[in-house]
């Protein structure tokens, strides 16, 4: 059943649902400035969406970083992951090159939601690893979905991405959306030593492409 449902996640099959745009601006951030489009993907969803765009779009070989949502480390500044650290070097390498999107997809704890990731966080604390934690709660080692990205790339009018991944699972569920992925550029940040026994659970058991061995940040 688990790996069913995580090939549905990460291969959905294309769908007809509506993206529609809720709101847009430009906002001003420490790494420059970057227009901040509001999506809602599903005429009954309640999740929103977000894309920032540095600069013009490219519509061929766009630098695009595809984000899911960690609240617990892009807010309350958990050491368990290194997601704020990859939110905040896309969003520099951006900045400072003068073009690429950032979509920043509401699905939190891989697609598990918020309340189910501080479940597997206490099966975490008490010895599981990542994928044993949330297959002992009965969910798939990653749910999430990338048709909303699909669509919002195309509403962007992007036809081809390089992609700031280290996870190829994301690569070949965009792939498996009609997304023309020409290139995947590593998106390795320096690790805490918190984040350490996660990071290589999703290196040994999830096939993320990492470094055995990477420069530690002590996030203050």
């Amino acid at each position: 059943m688990i790996a069913s449902t995580q090939a549905q996640a990460l291969f959905p099959v294309p769908s007809q649902a509506r993206l529609s745009v809720d709101a847009e601006t430009t906002i001003p951030t420490r790494h420059g400035t970057f227009r901040f489009i509001v999506f809602r993907y599903g005429e009954r969803s309640t999740k929103e969406h977000v894309a920032l765009v540095a600069g013009s779009v490219q519509a061929e070989g766009a630098l695009v970083r595809v984000h899911s949502e960690c609240m617990t480390s892009e807010v309350f500044g958990s050491l368990k992951c290194d997601c704020a650290e990859q939110l905040d070097r896309a969003l520099r390498t951006m900045g400072e090159g003068g073009h690429g999107v950032l979509l920043y997809l509401r699905q939190e704890g891989r697609g598990i939601g918020l309340a189910n990731k501080i479940r597997a966080y206490a099966l975490q604390a008490a010895g599981a690893d990542t994928v044993d934690a949330n297959r002992a709660l009965d969910l798939p080692d990653d749910a999430r979905r990338y048709d909303a990205a699909a669509a919002m790339l195309a509403h962007l009018g992007i036809q081809s991405v390089r992609l700031m991944t280290n996870n190829p699972a994301k690569v070949e569920g965009l792939r498996a959306l009609g997304v023309d992925v020409r290139e995947r550029i590593p998106h390795v940040v320096p690790s805490h030593p918190l984040s350490h026994a996660y990071l290589a659970a999703k290196r040994a058991r999830m096939h993320h492409i990492l470094p055995l061995e990477r420069q530690t940040v002590r996030r203050s």
